[in-house]
């Protein structure tokens, strides 16, 4: 039996904060810890209440005074796109056409997609996400080093391999039936091993055929316990190009409507540029609007709304949509989705920040259970946060007086340098500068 108990000032979320006064919406302990055994939180309290808990040979890891949050989680990004993030000068479909398709071609060979998949998910945990949502390329073989990399280091990830059959590389398109086929396969391989979980991923409408959007909608009805994720709505040039290639639709959303995709379990890229009818479709279905801040700016691709979906309520996420996002960090999405949300008039709460990068995020994955909170019997996956690492931010925090001044000071100067430990399942996994101080029993003082 396997037990830690990880010592510092301990935050989780227990609901959405409705406002920046709203302490009970989270709980925050001083001096806190978290007790940990073979992998699951068994409890979190005080420090001297959790001491009386643990046994002579369970390790003490002291993060005194960094903050102990659920790790986080980010909703989008594309595995194979590591290593064209910052391609310059073009907006969505150009971009793809000059990098993207150039780079994803590279992933037919099983060597350079078990690389690549590596170093992806080392700079997840380097900045702190334990979970992630991602596209894999058209080849099982990226979908295959995808799982095998996030398996071995014990990591909960959803993702899956691309189907698109049109308006792309030949060496980049499948069929409907090879799409179906290779995704059925995978599915069997990979979805509910471990902590692996299968996302059905029509890349987007653009990209598929109706044959096509008819083999996902098999898919979506033969899996229903698999996530489905696609792209919507991020680029006016986009919606017309979808838009032409179904004039039956009503609107870019219809397209997904039509063919049954649209459910509690869909993860939408981006949802941009969104009509209410379409807003409120997504809230009839529970799908799910992924709001990608770094990407939409990177890209001149636009704001996206929240308020919008919150009035009419529409569910939604945050994530880093790398490589068009700019950052794995999950602090600075935080920081752009506060500019791109101020831009309009709406306001982002530090607390609603990391409240949406953790349990939040969480629940927009049905996930709340095991991830995304520090409840007792959920998963380890814990990130420690140092909000002194960078001497700028050592300096401001001179002058903080409080939690939330702390955690938006996190958010707007914070990186991967202010995260000082990342555990997954229990495991101490970012141990380039290790700030914590371990001992093989616990002595208390």
């Amino acid at each position: 039996m396997n037990e830690i108990l990880i010592r510092g000032r301990v935050l989780t979320f227990l609901a959405e904060p409705q406002g920046i006064d709203d302490t009970a919406s989270y709980r925050y302990i001083e001096d806190g810890a978290v007790f940990v055994r073979d992998g699951k939180i068994v409890e979190i309290g005080s420090y001297g209440d959790m001491s009386k808990l643990v046994r002579s040979n369970t390790k003490l890891a002291d993060h005194r005074p960094n903050l102990i949050l659920p790790g986080f989680i980010d909703t989008h990004l594309h595995f194979p796109q590591t290593q064209a993030i910052a391609s310059y000068g073009a907006q969505l479909l150009e971009w793809l056409n000059t990098y993207i398709f150039v780079e994803e071609q590279k992933f037919a060979r099983a060597a350079h997609a078990a690389e690549v998949a590596d170093r992806f998910m080392d700079e997840l945990l380097s900045n702190g996400t334990t979970t992630a949502v991602a596209y894999c390329s058209v080849h099982p073989e990226s979908v295959d080093a995808y799982f095998a990399a996030a398996e071995a280091r014990g990591m909960c990830m959803i993702g899956g391999k691309v189907m698109m059959d049109r308006n792309a590389p030949d060496a980049l398109r499948d069929t409907p039936q090879q799409g179906y086929d290779e995704t059925k396969r995978l599915i069997e391989r990979w979805h509910g091993r471990g902590r692996a979980h299968y996302a059905i991923s029509p890349r987007f409408a653009i990209t598929s055929t109706p044959g096509q959007m008819d083999m996902s909608k098999a898919l979506v009805a033969e899996h229903p316990d698999c996530y489905v994720q696609t792209h919507l709505s991020e680029n006016r040039d986009e919606i017309a190009f979808a838009t032409s290639l179904y004039p039956e639709a009503k609107d870019y959303t219809d397209i997904y409507a039509r063919y049954g995709l649209l459910n509690s379990r869909m993860l939408l890229g981006h949802c941009i540029h969104m009509s209410a009818r379409e807003v409120a479709v997504l809230a009839e279905t529970g799908a799910v609007g992924v709001f990608c801040p770094t990407s939409n700016l990177f890209l001149g691709s636009g704001l996206f709304n929240a308020a919008q979906f919150d009035r009419l309520g529409a569910r939604w996420s945050v994530a880093t949509d790398v490589g068009a996002g700019t950052s794995f960090s999950m602090l600075e999405t935080m920081d752009e989705a506060y500019k791109v949300l101020h831009l309009q008039g709406q306001r982002l709460t530090p607390f609603n920040s990391f409240y949406r990068m953790t349990r939040g995020n969480a629940l927009a994955l049905g996930l709340e259970k095991r991830i995304g909170s520090l409840q007792a019997g959920a998963d380890a996956d814990i990130v420690v946060l140092d909000s002194t690492a960078k001497s700028a931010m050592e300096f401001r925090m001179r002058t903080a007086t409080s939690l939330a001044e702390e955690l938006f000071i996190l958010q707007t100067m914070g990186d991967d340098r202010c995260v000082a430990e990342v555990y997954v399942a229990g495991k101490a996994m970012k141990t380039r500068k290790p700030k914590a101080v371990l001992r093989e029993s616990l002595q208390l003082a």
